[in-house]
């Protein structure tokens, strides 16, 4: 099974590990390759999924820039991937491109698996992209009491904002400027920009803000002990990193690339020790 990943600065991605070794569980033989804007010219998510559709891949992952427009694409999308507008997966099928977002899906996995039946309670999400977006209404199916957005850009968070409304959850916006008012105020923090990222070091918000009566998540992987992770390890707040994301959002995409029930099946027995098996090797973490 031919699968690959989509993005800008993907280089030192574990996906590459995670869908192998599920291949591996699965006894599904399975590749998956990296196309890197930053490595090799990519002209359009368009002509690069034309490209490999034409070279026998079975689907691919979505990154940073192009999971919105990766649902247009789609002749066929989830409930998820609708809602948010937003997919990181593409399945080539028969009858055409199917989009999933397992952001959404695998965000809500991650959560519990690593927070338990914890409220999320009033969470501040920072960066409302795609990932933001899959995040938020995530939260709202988690049953966050209301989802606060911060964006450089006010009428994205704005229009992020209208959208869950729309689906009954409660969300408002904040700028910049309110960073220090809102947060002690919030249960959970959370970040879906790059900022944290090995290309894009730093700290989403000051360091100081965070505080041990916070949960935190960090979208960000890459490294997986983030700058934003640390502040929160630092004052014993409650931290999903962004392996949890990772590897449920991967675990879910697989699910999706494979045809078979039953493989289907052995996936979902595999999670909990593949989690153990992440935060091992790239969080340093001994217990599940």
């Amino acid at each position: 099974m031919k699968l690959g990943l989509i993005g800008k600065a993907i280089m030192n991605s574990s996906s590459p590990d995670l869908h192998v070794r599920l291949g591996g569980l699965t006894e599904i033989p399975t590749t998956y390759d990296l196309f890197d804007a930053n490595e090799q010219p990519i002209d359009s998510l368009e002509s690069q999924v034309r490209k490999v559709v034409a070279a026998g891949y079975r689907g691919v992952n979505v990154t940073y820039p192009w999971k919105e427009e990766a649902v247009r694409l789609a002749d066929r999308t989830s409930e998820g991937a609708r809602m948010v507008g937003a997919a990181n997966t593409l399945v080539f099928e028969a009858d055409g491109i199917f989009a999933e977002n397992t952001d959404f899906t695998g965000f809500i996995s991650g959560y519990r698996a690593t927070l338990g039946e914890r409220q999320p309670g009033r969470v501040l999400v920072l960066g409302t992209g795609g990932v933001g977006k899959a995040v938020a209404f995530g939260l709202g199916r988690l049953g966050a009491s209301e989802v606060i957005l911060m964006d450089l850009d006010p009428a994205k968070s704005k229009r992020l904002a209208e959208e869950l409304r729309a689906q009954g959850f409660v969300a408002s916006t904040i700028t910049p400027e309110q960073l220090a008012e809102t947060v002690p105020a919030c249960d959970g923090l959370v970040n879906c920009t790059p900022i944290g990222h090995e290309k894009s070091p730093g700290c989403p918000l000051p360091k100081e803000l965070v505080a041990a009566h916070h949960w935190i998540f960090d979208a960000v992987y890459v490294p997986a002990v983030t700058e934003f992770v640390a502040a929160a390890k630092a004052v014993d707040a409650a931290v999903m990193s962004g392996v949890g994301l990772f590897v449920f959002q991967g675990i879910d995409a697989f699910k999706r690339f494979c045809e078979d029930d039953g493989k289907r099946a052995a996936v979902d027995e595999q999670a909990t020790t593949l989690y153990a098996h992440y935060r091992r090797e790239l969080l340093g973490e001994n217990d599940a």
